[in-house]
């Protein structure tokens, strides 16, 4: 049962939040930037207004989620440490002497309240509408780009997993007591699981026998990981396998198992739209998505600025919502406007003559169209020239194929939007935007390197679009504290 009106918590100590909290913190900041009233207002409708025990207040389950994501930290841990942290307990608006909540009720909450929500576009959608009511966003530029994460299962059998989290715990260890090395259990050398289960319960109790030096902070994160990862394999044997994620490629050789972000963003570093998809997803077909999410938030776009990816034909026909068409600053694959063939293999072209000359210097007799002339997809402009020269020709090994009745040459004909495109790279308008578009690798930097982004919490594709929402959140709101 959720109270309609939820309890203000008056106490005699709340004075010390004035003393203690310093006017900088990020966490005072972010209260007083933001009213998360809309939170309760958006999950009302999860909770029995008259029957069961009172619930805990939404919006504090939520910061709970937040503090998680700003700190990068698991749930015991957010939890634990919003025990005796007082910019914690300031942020969550608790008593400086109320009790916290168990850990588990944060897993209930994403799975029972947060379930079925579009999180995503809702935390996106406040954080621009409010850095538009601040006059941030000037600009009409959306920078465009796709970010991945691996999968949580990715790529560590149940093995390695528990050999890297006990590696981590060691190194935690003996960065506060390096004597301890000689106390430490025998590592297992086999691969074995049930002998790696047993190496690492025993690292966990020798550990959690020394009381000092297991409440150390840096040791108990780690020996909480560690103590998760032992109970999830002794259940399983095996790490649970994400049956969302997907193989994407970030180059020809490299290759990655988990999910794609694409993003939107302002030149102000302002995160305007998000799509979460399965990695082997492209970035070109995403751009419309983003486009209208970026526009239903409240921006005006005549502008976007991309890689390669989004200079796709159908994205060079986008339009605002006037109806007139949107730049496109992304250079276009160099095979659409320099062709794909080696330097040794192209013939001459002569504007006289409107023919292309062949190597040893012989015109083209005529030309035709190849390709669908019906809607003029595909199409090429094909060369016909004289076999009777090619047969006799010096240069006819590697040109000309003996006994062959033709020999052609043909010119992809472009569109009309790839002629543009390629007129409107040499712009100086075009050369200014692209200078922008470093500012979302930076982004994706922060998101991946200082609020965990780099890897999924959670398994399935809903669980990395709440992660992902929470995170673009935090970023967002740190960006509008910097204005």
């Amino acid at each position: 049962m959720l109270l309609q009106q939820q309890k203000i918590q008056f106490s005699e100590f709340s004075r010390l939040y004035n003393l203690i909290i310093p006017k900088e913190n990020i966490l005072r900041k972010i209260n007083e930037l933001i009213d998360f009233s809309f939170i309760y207002d958006e999950l009302i409708g999860k909770y029995c207004p008259d029957n069961g025990r009172n619930a805990e207040s939404p919006v504090r389950m939520f910061k709970y989620l937040l503090l998680k994501t700003i700190y990068t930290i698991s749930d015991v841990d957010v939890v634990d440490r919003s025990r005796y942290d007082m910019s914690f307990k300031y942020f969550l608006e608790m008593s400086p002497e109320e009790d916290v909540i168990n850990p588990s009720s944060l897993t209930k909450f994403r799975k029972l309240r947060l379930k079925d929500m579009d999180l995503l576009n809702l935390l996106i959608g406040k954080t621009v509408s409010l850095a538009l009511e601040k006059g941030i966003i000037k600009s009409k530029s959306i920078i465009v780009d796709a970010t991945h994460s691996l999968s949580r299962s990715n790529p560590y059998s149940p093995i390695e997993v528990l050999r890297q989290r006990s590696k981590l715990l060691r190194r935690a260890v003996y960065s506060m007591d390096d004597d301890f090395k000689t106390r430490m259990p025998q590592k297992n050398e086999s691969n074995d699981i049930l002998r790696e289960i047993e190496y690492s319960s025993e690292l966990q109790k020798l550990i959690e026998s020394d009381e000092t030096l297991s409440e150390i902070p840096a040791v108990k994160e780690k020996l909480n990981l560690l103590k998760e990862t032992v109970e999830d394999t002794r259940e399983n044997y095996t790490i649970s396998k994400d049956m969302d994620a997907r193989t994407g490629h970030k180059t020809a050789d490299s290759s990655f198992f988990g999910y794609k972000t694409h993003l939107a963003m302002t030149e102000e570093r302002i995160i305007t739209a998000a799509v979460v998809t399965s990695a082997e997803k492209g970035d070109g077909p995403e751009l419309p998505k983003l486009l209208n999410q970026a526009q239903t938030n409240g921006m005006e776009v005549d502008t976007i600025i991309g890689d390669a990816a989004y200079a796709g034909k159908n994205n060079l026909k986008l339009c605002d919502m006037k109806g007139n068409k949107l730049r496109i600053v992304a250079r276009m694959n160099p095979a659409i406007t320099h062709g794909a063939r080696k330097e040794e293999e192209k013939f001459d072209y002569n504007k006289d003559a409107d023919m292309f000359v062949c190597p040893a210097g012989h015109l083209a007799m005529y030309k035709r169209v190849q390709g669908r002339k019906v809607d003029r997809r595909n199409q090429a402009m094909t060369y016909y020239f004289d076999v009777e020269k090619c047969k006799i020709c010096p240069l006819r090994d590697g040109c000309y194929k003996a006994e062959a009745k033709s020999r052609t040459y043909s010119v992809t004909i472009k569109p009309d939007e790839h002629k543009e495109q390629e007129i409107f790279q040499q712009s100086e308008y075009f050369r200014e935007k692209s200078r922008h578009r470093y500012k979302i690798e930076a982004k994706n930097s922060e998101l991946k390197n200082v609020h965990g982004y780099d890897r999924a919490d959670s398994y399935g594709l809903e669980s990395m679009k709440m992660q992902g929402a929470l995170a673009i959140f935090v970023v967002n709101l740190k960006r509008i504290l910097k204005f």
